[in-house]
């Protein structure tokens, strides 16, 4: 039965994903619509279990009306089947409701219904551009796509309960009065316009509050993921308080939120306790009036008293159900800034899937360039072009800043061009699907960052289904088994099945770098750019893997960025680029002959190698390409 409700709904919605709208409700049908029939049917179950309950507040003034006025030899032969039918329903027909309303609401929405929400979300956001995580802590990230889904689902259950249940519940609580004495509605009347009040002038304000303490929350987690995810930088610069202080920081911009938060609270319940005091009061007042002018029965009475008993307990409830209710809308709010954002980077409507039969590479006219936060732009490329044959293996060069690892992250379409075009093989890449295009280059960066999963995984991304036999020839290949075979995690795995930490921390930039061309050699792509790609290793290994990275460039077209100017002299021709143009172009010798920025460059050089390129870093982390929205 457990079994049955839980897969009434698919938390996993298969299709493509889709950027959420960024009005409210859009926003929330956007992650409702699997379980929308399922809502609709659980409201109709919470109204009848509501009518219930009133209905057994309408027996027991009977009762209590049969129990004053009938004479007790005679009673069970008047009332029996009353009282029969009664008890039937509230042991039998009031159970048999709460399960199915339990089994709908518990199995089927609750676990299912936030599911939906973090996988859509996660779709879209794998779908993000470079830009916007460049700007955004990945922490920030993941908290806001885990809290946004728990309070769209926290939002609509609680606003059907509530509807449904003040509804029916209120509703029949001034119909069962106003049958007893219409004069006993005016209390009730006026309670409501007090509640209204109460939450017209406190719900705004704890909704605010509530907004605010979700982007605090954000806020904080970040900073405290930032610290934990650099824990290296942290502990090398011996600089723990400065990390301290950085997350109090935020700590405390929190608990200003909690403290105005809290102080609401305690007016708030004051305020309805006042409220509820006077009702119960008034309508106690007006119904022993009543009785004694003999307008009405004991059994009125009493069910007057215990409905405005219960009101009285659940006002309480249903004030901070609205208050919870305008808090989570707060935070779905808050999520809908970052999660419903366009990506800067987009496929075309239709776009075709990009093949590579030949590899050539022709760059067209690129204009590029970025903008940093404060709008002011910085330009890459005007106008460059640049044309690489099949099969051609094209070394690129130039001072720091001058586009190199620019021109690789347009060749992938991290960015979108300004003007101008990139074709493979006579296909413009920004007509082909991002996927296809990133299938079919490989890429070695300088930076290696490594998934926190076995290297087994790490090295199977480049090819997820290839065989254990593949994967133990690449990691010879790349001269990663000399340490993976002693690699031990503290769960005691080993070898391939050793986790290696967040971003590969549990290993050494050569280590790491080491299974990054494993994993480009497992993946076989036809187009190849190496990003600085054996600046991490010694000199021994780096030799060793040299002679592999040759082997791997047959009958590949290939990129390959360098700063040791010696680990690609040996490539077909060289390209130097300054301020964005291609300044000078040939192999190594005609180069040197020439005498021009190569030549120059080449003889700064102390053993093959040129400065780190830190203005590209700069454009990478802090820049973002012109015109896109982040």
């Amino acid at each position: 039965m457990f079994r049955f409700f839980e897969t009434l709904v698919n938390p996993y919605p298969a299709g493509k994903p889709e950027t959420p709208p960024r009005g409210l409700l859009p926003f929330i049908l956007h992650f409702s619509r699997p379980v929308l029939p399922l809502l609709i049917l659980m409201s109709l179950l919470t109204a009848l279990v509501s009518a219930a309950e009133v209905l057994f507040f309408s027996y027991l003034g009977e009762l209590v009306d049969w129990l004053s006025g009938a004479e007790r030899e005679g009673f069970f032969a008047e009332h029996g089947w009353r009282l029969g039918a009664m008890a039937a329903i509230v042991v039998i027909g009031l159970p048999l409701l709460v399960l199915m309303q339990s089994l709908l609401t518990h199995q089927a929405i609750f676990g299912n219904y936030p599911m939906i929400g973090r996988w859509l979300a996660h779709r879209h956001m794998l779908g993000q551009s470079m830009a916007f995580y460049q700007d955004e802590f990945a922490g920030r990230v993941s908290q806001k796509v885990m809290q946004t889904a728990l309070a769209i689902r926290e939002t609509v259950m609680k606003l059907l309960g509530l509807l449904v249940y003040v509804v029916v519940y209120f509703g029949g609580a001034m119909l069962l009065m106003g049958i007893a004495e219409p004069w006993l509605m005016l209390p009730l009347v006026a309670w409501l316009a007090g509640y209204i009040a109460i939450m017209w002038i406190f719900v705004p304000r704890l909704r605010r509050v509530s907004m605010e303490q979700a982007d605090a929350r954000a806020r904080m987690t970040g900073r405290i993921v930032d610290s934990y995810s650099n824990i290296q930088t942290i502990k090398l610069f011996a600089d723990t308080r400065r990390e301290q202080a950085y997350a109090r920081d935020a700590m405390e911009g929190f608990m200003v939120t909690v403290h105005r938060q809290m102080r609401l609270a305690t007016l708030l319940s004051v305020c309805l306790t006042l409220l509820n005091s006077l009702l119960l009061t008034s309508v106690v007042a007006m119904a022993i009036g009543a009785w004694y002018f003999q307008a009405i029965s004991l059994g009125a009475i009493a069910v007057a008293i215990a409905l405005v008993m219960r009101i009285r307990f659940m006002s309480d409830w249903i004030l901070w159900e609205v208050a919870g209710l305008f808090e989570n809308i707060g935070t779905v709010q808050d999520g809908i800034n970052t999660i419903a954002r366009e990506p800067a980077v987009k496929d075309l409507p239709g776009a075709a899937t990009l093949t590579v039969p030949r590899g050539e590479i022709h760059f067209d006219a690129l204009q590029f360039g970025y903008e940093r936060p404060d709008g002011e732009g910085i330009r890459v490329f005007d106008g460059m072009s640049l044309t690489i044959a099949p099969g051609e293996r094209v070394g690129v060069i130039g001072r720091s800043g001058a586009g190199k690892s620019t021109l690789a992250n347009l060749l992938l379409r991290f960015y979108d061009l300004e003007g101008g075009r990139i074709v493979i093989d006579g296909q413009n890449i920004a007509e082909v699907t991002q996927e296809s295009l990133r299938r079919q280059i490989g890429m070695v960066t300088q930076d290696t960052s490594l998934l926190h999963r076995s290297v087994r995984d790490n090295i199977r991304y480049g090819s997820p289904h290839a065989t254990e036999a593949e994967v133990e020839e690449a990691v010879r290949r790349a001269h990663a088994d000399s340490f993976i075979n002693d690699l031990v995690d503290l769960k005691g795995r080993r070898g391939l099945d050793a986790h290696v930490g967040e971003r590969g921390v549990k290993l050494s930039g050569g280590q790491r770098q080491r299974i990054a061309i494993a994993r480009v050699l497992l993946k076989n792509a036809p187009i190849l750019v190496l990003d600085e790609a054996t600046s991490a290793l010694d000199s021994e290994v780096e030799a060793a893997i040299q002679e592999q990275l040759y082997t791997l460039m047959e009958g590949k077209t290939v990129i390959a960025i360098a700063h040791r100017l010696s680990t690609i002299a040996m490539l077909d021709r060289l390209v130097v680029i300054d301020e964005g143009r291609i300044v000078e172009s040939g192999s190594h010798q005609e180069l040197l002959a020439r005498d021009g920025l190569y030549a120059a460059l080449w003889r700064r050089q102390s053993g093959g190698f040129l400065g780190l390129d830190i203005d590209a870093e700069a454009e990478q982390h802090h820049g973002r390409p012109l015109g896109v929205e982040t």
